[in-house]
């Protein structure tokens, strides 16, 4: 080539390329150095501060759970705190005698003692007293004067002489009262008086008053054991056929009977010994249920009657003659 000895081409070209490429190998190591640590470093912070964030959010999330809204319970379930209560309804004690009325109680404040004082005023009838024993005592719960006057309203109908003991514990309700309604309805009213007390309710409820006894029920039981002294009801040997002579006397019986509606009476029916005993006790049975079938017939109702034989266990009279044995053949009618 011109201008080169030898005709070689010149070395200067691909040493200045050697050099160029030498250079920017430097600089892209320089640049690594540099830029490398920066990025680590750039890792590490990231890292710590995600666990710093990670351990923030874990410490009040952990707050959180003990709020002081729950609390953990052994099965590790939370359950809501209650609100801390205020002062305890006091004891008291309401005693009604008659017309006359007498109250000791304490409540918090003035307002209150004026309201209950005021709904007692509304309760008395003409003629009526109150033994003013309520008084104001800061330091004592509040008692509703509402419910408490609709307690007292609810005993005030009591047929007889009411009281209301609290004793911090138990409302005891003692006295008379005119009906289970009124009784329910003051259970009710001491249950709204103080919530959460038990409530002994030992009212009494008088009972519905039995009719005077008729003199006819009165000698029922008398007349109708000497009828059955003179009219015998007698069967034949064998039978269970209430025959003429027999029909006469439960008629007799039926007219009795109805003098009194109240009466209840037994059939009883028995026999002789001459029979098998496996065969008395239902032959006695039948003689019993005959006759009450008869009475039935006669008009009178059959729950008023319970037949039963007895077989030949109760004899009338002694079996050996033929005269015991037909008066044991029978059936008696009785007040059981």
């Amino acid at each position: 080539m011109p201008g080169t000895p030898d005709g070689r081409p010149s070395d200067s070209t691909p040493a200045a390329a050697s050099s160029g490429f030498a250079r920017r190998t430097g600089l892209v190591w320089l640049l690594a150095l540099l830029i490398v640590p920066l990025v680590l470093t750039a890792l590490l912070v990231g890292v710590k501060g995600d666990g710093l964030r990670s351990a923030t959010a874990d410490d009040r999330d952990g707050d959180a759970a003990q709020s002081p809204a729950t609390s953990p319970t052994p099965s590790g379930e939370p359950t809501t705190q209650q609100p801390a209560e205020g002062p305890a309804i006091g004891p008291f004690s309401v005693e009604r005698s008659g017309d006359a009325y007498s109250v000791t109680i304490a409540v918090p404040d003035q307002a209150s003692k004026e309201a209950i004082t005021a709904g007692i005023h509304e309760l008395l009838p003409e003629g009526g007293t109150f033994n003013d024993q309520v008084s104001v005592d800061g330091a004592t719960g509040r008692l509703d004067p509402a419910a408490f006057t609709a307690l007292l309203r609810a005993l005030s109908a009591g047929t007889e002489d009411t009281a209301i003991q609290y004793d911090g514990t138990t409302i005891t309700l003692s006295g008379q009262v005119a009906d289970q309604a009124t009784k329910a309805t003051a259970a009710r009213a001491a249950a709204k008086a103080v919530p959460g007390a038990v409530i002994a309710n030992q009212l009494k409820v008088p009972g519905a008053e039995k009719p005077p006894v008729s003199e006819a029920c009165q000698t029922f039981e008398a007349r109708l054991a000497e009828l059955m002294s003179r009219q015998k009801i007698i069967f034949l040997s064998g039978t269970a056929i209430v025959n003429e002579a027999t029909r006469g006397s439960v008629g007799k019986v039926a007219a009795l009977l109805r003098t009194c509606p109240e009466a209840r009476v037994e059939i009883a029916g028995h026999t002789d010994n001459l029979g098998d005993p496996a065969t008395s006790m239902p032959l006695s049975q039948r003689r019993a249920d005959a006759i009450r079938a008869a009475l039935v017939r006669l008009g009178l109702p059959a729950e008023r009657m319970i037949s039963r034989g007895y077989g030949e266990l109760q004899p009338l009279a002694s079996n050996k003659t033929t005269a015991g044995r037909i008066a044991n053949r029978r059936v008696e009618i009785r007040v059981p």
